[in-house]
C-alpha cells in the first residue's frame, strides 16, 4: 500500500516518488534544476533537528532542501517497506 506524505515526514533511508510540489513557478524551477522534479524518485540521507535542512539523494546527486520547502514537497512511499539506509539500490 501506498502512502502520500512530505518529505519532511519521511523516515531516514526511505525511498519515494515525488508526486506533487507544492509551490510556484520559481521555486519548482529552482527545484528542476537540482534534479528535484515530479516523477523523480528519491531517497531522504538525513534530516537536520530544529526544523533543519534535508538532504535527499535524486539520481546521482545529494542535495540540502530547507525545510519550507521539503514540507511542499508531496511524496508518495510504500508502507511497511524495510529501511535499509546503506543500500543505494533500495
Amino acid at each position: 500500500m501506498w502512502k502520500r506524505i512530505f518529505l519532511v515526514q519521511m523516515e531516514i533511508g526511505e525511498r519515494g516518488r515525488i508526486i506533487e510540489i507544492q509551490g510556484g513557478a520559481r521555486m519548482s524551477l529552482r527545484l528542476e534544476n537540482l534534479g528535484i522534479r515530479v516523477g523523480e524518485e528519491i531517497k531522504k540521507i538525513s534530516q537536520q533537528a530544529m526544523r533543519g535542512p534535508a538532504v535527499v539523494e535524486a539520481g546521482k546527486s545529494q542535495v540540502a532542501i530547507g525545510f519550507g520547502i521539503a514540507s511542499r514537497i508531496l511524496v508518495e512511499v510504500e508502507e511497511g517497506k524495510e529501511i535499509n539506509e546503506n543500500s543505494s539500490n533500495g
